[in-house]
């Protein structure tokens, strides 16, 4: 039988997702910066993609030190991307056009400039019990080895308090005490904020990071095996460490119940999973119908959307818990990391995440083949790969703003100077791919597929493995299916017992290199 999650409302139940970076999505301003109403003019190609709804990530006020994940105030805009207004004409104009609208909850952590954390350090003892601040070892060192989930320690000394504080992430980026129960009332008062603007549903921001054990032990060293699974590159001292005093300890599972409480049994809620650590299955073990709908690890674009990875992952999974995806704000571009930048290699990873139970999330470009750009160490801003450089990540590339009109200037995306050099090749932008033989197209013949087929709310069992391909058994409410996905520069011959397929990546003699082919069983 297949899988049939919880429907939230009117929701579909395995949505398709679009995440949109709004710093780069569409500026109207000269700016050189994407904003509220760039995404609300943009809207039309969103739908014309067929997806469900919208994801936006964070258009709060912040001081921009990470990307916008450093909030500074949770319930405002920040004035680069306009006011509380637009954002009530986005929502309005998404909701009549047919697209749910989710946007980032950034709990785990605020801005070192938020009011809270400067009014800790002017001694406010309330504000600072919001926070995690800690006593020195008599020898003056931080109190424990942790470290900061891009590498450095995750102690930072504050001379004025003569205490350090917790930071999972950069120094200006210090964690909530997530147990506190005025952070706990904040949160719930601020989602419920949103809900009241019109807001579907939530991408929870490193949701594994919420709690740690409050004994805060030495972490202690990971296995080679362990630090392999640890998310990052294993050059990080941050994968040194097998995380299980840092990191959603005991009932950190059992807080998403709250996420949801506060949120509303009608909201579709994403959780991310910031740990390599048992992923997939913390993943199944966070999703359920008095927790959250879904959760995303870093499993399939961390290795390279390769068959095994998917076999790998499926095998893990007692239920469909993870959502598919293989680009986003903070990982490259897939389609020059796993792929060769091709057409071709773009229609093949799209079609993999499509046919796989459960929901979809497409980053914004990706539907027009956009290869990762190069930058250079002048143009990069992004804090994880200036620390790495040049080895980081490479989430600045993936953020480079999107192309609209070819021959434009700027692509048409700004009339300013963009905040990161467009130096897209041709054939790219939105109005070029939207033809009938452009990825843009294909993702719309997708999307159709997975309504009409149920393939997001099937099951999906291995049939064949190989480092090269795998073969798929689904079984969904519309009936079995076949699918067959080959990585090989080789062809193949179609999968025994199986005719023309119900739908290709791209056409060829039996199953093309590189290519994806759906059949009926």
């Amino acid at each position: 039988m297949a899988y049939e999650p919880k429907r939230r409302g009117d929701w579909p139940a395995a949505p398709v997702i679009y995440e949109i970076y709004p710093r780069s999505f569409r500026d109207t301003t000269g700016s050189g910066e994407g904003d509220l109403n760039g995404i609300t003019e943009g809207l039309s190609h969103v739908v014309d993609l067929g997806v469900d709804a919208i994801w936006i990530s964070p258009f709060f006020v912040s001081p921009h030190a990470d990307g916008g994940y450093d909030v500074a105030d949770h319930r405002n805009i920040d004035p680069r991307y306009g006011t509380l207004r637009d954002f009530e004409t986005l929502v309005e104009t998404a909701h009549k056009r047919g697209l749910k609208v989710m946007i980032d909850q950034v709990l785990n952590h605020t801005s070192d400039k938020h009011p809270w954390f400067q009014r800790a350090i002017d001694g406010n003892s309330d504000c600072a019990d919001r926070y995690v601040w800690r006593d020195p070892k008599p020898d003056g060192t931080a109190p424990n080895n942790w470290l900061s989930q891009f590498g450095p320690p995750a102690w930072t000394w504050n001379h004025k308090r003569r205490q350090y504080y917790f930071h999972q992430f950069l120094a200006g980026q210090p964690s909530l005490d997530l147990r506190n129960e005025v952070v706990q009332d904040k949160h719930r008062t601020q989602i419920q904020c949103w809900r009241d603007r019109g807001v579907d549903g939530f991408r929870f921001d490193v949701c594994t990071s919420y709690l740690f054990d409050p004994s805060m032990k030495d972490n202690p060293p990971a296995s080679p095996d362990v630090q392999d699974k640890v998310s990052g590159e294993n050059f990080v001292p941050y994968t040194y460490q097998d995380h299980v005093y840092d990191m959603l300890p005991g009932d950190g599972v059992d807080y998403m119940k709250k996420l949801r409480d506060w949120a509303g049994d009608d909201a579709w809620l994403l959780g991310e999973i910031s740990s390599g650590n048992q992923s997939i299955e913390l993943a199944c073990r966070m999703t359920a119908p008095d927790k959250l709908d879904a959760c995303y690890t870093t499993d399939l674009p961390e290795n390279k959307g390769k068959p095994r990875a998917i076999a790998d992952i499926l095998s893990r999974e007692d239920k469909p818990g993870a959502a598919w995806w293989m680009s986003s704000h903070d990982q490259p571009r897939h389609l020059t990391i796993a792929g060769d930048g091709s057409d071709r290699d773009a229609r093949l990873f799209a079609m993999q995440c499509a046919l796989l139970p459960g929901p979809w999330l497409v980053f914004q470009g990706e539907e027009l083949a956009l290869p990762q750009p190069d930058l250079t160490r002048e143009e990069t801003t992004d804090p994880l790969d200036l620390l790495y450089w040049p080895d980081g990540p490479g989430r600045e590339g993936a953020r480079v703003p999107i192309p609209w009109h070819e021959g434009a200037d700027n692509f048409g995306f700004t009339s300013g100077t963009p905040w990161l050099p467009m130096r897209w090749p041709s054939g790219k932008a939105v109005m070029r791919q939207a033809d009938d033989g452009g990825v843009a197209a294909f993702y719309r013949k997708l999307t159709e597929a997975r309504r009409t087929h149920g393939l997001g709310r099937g099951t999906a069992e291995v049939a064949d493995i190989a480092d090269d391909y795998i073969e798929l058994s689904l079984k969904t409410p519309e009936g079995n299916f076949r699918a067959a996905i080959n990585h090989s520069g080789e062809g193949r011959a179609h999968p025994d017992g199986c005719g023309d397929p119900v739908l290709i990546s791209h056409k060829g003699d039996g199953l093309p290199p590189r290519s994806a082919a759906l059949y009926t069983a």
